[in-house]
């Protein structure tokens, strides 16, 4: 479960802290608006208070990645303290469900973790119900505490690109969770029905681009066997069901689109702006986590030292001192820091084990206790005879050409894939040559400028985009 890199009075301060909402534009533009140009946002949501919302990520991910959607959230009146977001230990599912597996979950982990998420969202809000909010994995995860005894705790259960009929339905490999003809799956589906009375359950999808709701299984490794599912997969008998477009499988969850429908099905009501509304001033911490045995965990990493730097917009060279140094200790956690809104930042995490990362990101609009931060891969054979490794990342969403600008050093990078999306990260070794020199990394209209950091110092450089 997410735990809170604030103080309750740290908490309760932010929470009084003035919104400011920009005039218009892209959300991550929000940053360059003038001062004279933001004005008061409203304190609450207008009309009947919607129910406090947990949201849950997907298989091998985290809680931050639900950070854009909280932050809209927050600018459409929901209270900060009126959500949480799951962060499961385990995160990657098991090969077999009934086989334990270091370092990876079974199904009744992921209920166990997220019924005690319920409970504690409950106990903070002093709500009967909760609503719940599901991406990928996540969405099992619900419909599986819902329909084992949790659906009294939830009025409300959106479903993400959940593979609900599976991302495959064969003969074998029973014992997978994502299997349509495994067990999992059949019992969550069996009856005329497939949702839980008492609860409202809507589903997103995308039409054609999930990657995981594909007929043909080249996605899963099998080019040219049938999957038996379809683009209609994450559908339900019984659930409210919307076609999002031609958006991709994490972008069912993290998308503006997908946040639209998210709120208006919760709350009742359209939101009043889908643009992220901007602090002057911000507050941010997090979780440092790692891998074991080369699955990523979401277990705390003591030990690590983060350091906050602000930067140059157009060099992504530092900008005068250091912002913010500090070591984790046995809760994982980093900061809290504040820096202003207009800043570009270069956090750098030495963890234990692992390359010293540079992550370069766009400006934060918002105050966030949830800049969850992994230590980048270990290098690869790939990687022997590179003088710098420089990596851009997608986390809530994927690469799509040509359906999106996707430019990394002034071209479109070789490693993505045309067609479904199916790639979050693009990676650019350079030569001696091009250590210390400036790379820019460019996704529709968000633009990251990173520095190339030498190799030989155990150093990988990530351009970390936020939308």
């Amino acid at each position: 479960m997410q735990r809170h890199g604030f103080t309750g009075e740290e908490q309760m301060k932010l929470s009084r802290r003035t919104i400011l909402q920009g005039a218009g534009g892209l959300a991550f533009a929000v940053a360059n608006l003038p001062m004279d140009a933001l004005a008061q946002a409203p304190s609450a949501a207008a009309g009947t208070e919607a129910p406090p919302i947990l949201f849950v990520h997907g298989n091998g991910d985290y809680d931050a990645l639900w950070m854009t959607t909280l932050w809209r959230m927050e600018s459409n009146g929901i209270a900060h303290g009126r959500m949480m977001a799951v962060n499961f230990t385990n995160p990657t599912a098991r090969t077999d469900d009934t086989v334990e597996q270091a370092n990876r979950s079974s199904t009744e982990d992921q209920r166990r973790e997220l019924a005690a998420a319920i409970t504690e969202l409950k106990r903070r809000t002093g709500a009967s119900r909760v609503a719940l909010v599901g991406n990928s994995r996540g969405g099992n995860s619900i419909r599986n505490v819902i329909k084992n005894g949790g659906a009294g705790d939830v009025s409300h259960a959106v479903l993400c690109g959940t593979p609900n009929h599976g991302v495959f339905a064969l003969d074998d490999l029973l014992g997978s969770e994502f299997n349509g003809r495994g067990a999992f799956l059949r019992g969550l589906n069996e009856g005329d029905s497939e949702v839980t009375p008492g609860v409202a359950f809507l589903t997103l999808r995308s039409d054609g681009m999930d990657k995981y709701a594909q007929p043909d299984g080249r996605f899963i490794g099998r080019p040219g066997v049938p999957t038996n599912v379809t683009a209609e997969g994450p559908e339900l008998k019984g659930a409210t069901n919307l076609v999002l477009g031609a958006i991709d499988h994490r972008e069912t969850a993290y998308s503006p689109r997908a946040f639209r429908e998210i709120y208006k099905f919760i709350a009742g009501r359209e939101p009043a702006r889908i643009a992220i509304t901007p602090e002057r001033t911000v507050r941010l911490g997090g979780l440092v986590t790692g891998a074991a045995d080369g699955v990523p965990t979401n277990r705390p990493v003591a030990g690590a030292t983060v350091e906050v730097h602000h930067v140059d917009r157009e060099s992504g060279e530092r900008r005068g001192d250091v912002v913010h140094r500090s070591t984790t200790g046995a809760d994982g956690r980093w900061g809290p820091v504040e820096v202003e809104s207009a800043w570009p930042l270069e956090i750098v995490l030495t963890s234990p084990d692992a390359p010293i990362t540079h992550f370069y990101r766009s400006p934060f609009p918002r105050s966030s206790d949830v800049v969850h931060l992994r230590a980048a891969r270990p290098f690869t054979p790939e990687d022997k005879d590179a003088a710098a490794v420089v990596i851009m990342s997608r986390p809530r969403g994927y690469f799509g050409l040509p359906r999106d600008i996707v430019l990394f050093d002034g071209k479109e990078p070789a490693d993505v894939h045309s067609g479904v999306p199916v790639d979050a990260t693009a990676t650019l070794r350079l030569s001696a040559s091009d250590v210390g020199r400036n790379v820019v990394a460019q996704f529709n209209e968000e633009r990251i400028v990173a520095r190339a950091w030498p190799a030989s110092e155990n150093r990988i450089a990530v351009a970390e985009l936020t939308y």
